[in-house]
């Protein structure tokens, strides 16, 4: 998924707008947004990594991710759709969910991932570069923003 834009908690009817593309790898194969068997997960499938790019749960939940540009990326790193989905099936607090994301945060290539509990009007955003340096999580702020494979509200050339 390359770009996100999206308005939080600025709309006097929807407290969420999200207007994403995902353009990246289109020979990839991916299933099309639907229920997920067996799950309360609703998104498209990656089909060879069986995670993720956005998703939301019947209980308010939702997560999106994008991968940040990197010249040399780790072969055997974990996939990145795994992300959102762990953060979907978890119970924790967005807070709570990046907290717990530093000690594995290496294990990825390069991400920003957006997670949100739509009961608390809580949203979180997480990238696990500049790589060196200790994951970024910050509460989201009120307003319109950019996601694309740099830093949230970054000026990029799409």
């Amino acid at each position: 998924m390359c770009i996100a834009l999206f308005l939080w908690q600025a709309h006097p009817l929807y407290p969420f707008l999200l207007f994403n593309n995902r353009d990246e790898y289109h020979n990839r194969p991916t299933k099309e947004v639907s229920w997920w068997e067996g799950s309360d997960i609703l998104g498209g499938r990656d089909e060879i990594a069986g995670g993720t790019w956005m998703g939301c749960s019947r209980q308010g939940r939702i997560a999106f991710l994008t991968n940040v540009l990197e010249l040399h990326t780790l072969p055997e790193a974990k996939s990145r759709g795994d992300l959102p989905l762990l953060f979907l099936k978890s119970n924790k607090s967005p807070k709570e969910f990046a907290e717990s994301l530093k000690r594995e945060a290496h294990y990825y290539n390069g991400f920003n991932l957006i997670v949100i509990d739509m009961k608390s009007k809580s949203m979180v955003y997480i990238s696990n570069r500049p790589k060196g340096q200790p994951i970024t999580i910050e509460e989201v702020s009120p307003g319109l923003h950019v996601l694309s494979n740099a830093k949230l509200d970054t000026p990029w050339h799409k």
